[in-house]
């Protein structure tokens, strides 16, 4: 006959060994709602400086991002006084090349 060295462990229904998986009580580690988005944005980049990089004006450039969204990127960022510039994070930016390649393939959409 032998002997158990210790009382069996009764099962409780949860067999996974990581925490929180088979855990009854479940953590909320967010921070935010679910469906609130997470805003990851962390540069933006001023018009006058895309115009530099991309080789055109300022003018023309702030002409066709006016067709654009906060969501296709662009955000005004506002200084002291009426001080404002319209900047654009990385995703903007490539959304406003795609907008310049529309504009140069049909110059009738807006004048240079």
């Amino acid at each position: 006959m032998s002997s158990r060295a210790s009382p069996a462990i009764p099962r409780t229904g949860l067999m996974n060994c990581y925490r929180g998986t088979g855990d009854k009580q479940q953590r909320q580690t967010r921070r935010s709602p679910p469906d609130m988005p997470v805003n990851k944005v962390y540069r933006v980049t001023t018009i006058d400086r895309v115009a530099a990089d991309l080789g055109e004006s300022v003018g023309w450039l702030h002409d066709v991002a006016m067709e654009m969204d906060t969501e296709d990127g662009v955000i005004w960022v506002y200084g002291p006084g009426d001080e404002q510039v319209m900047a654009f994070t990385d995703f903007g930016i490539e959304t406003l090349a795609d907008l310049i390649k529309i504009h140069k393939d049909d110059p009738t959409l807006l004048r240079r």
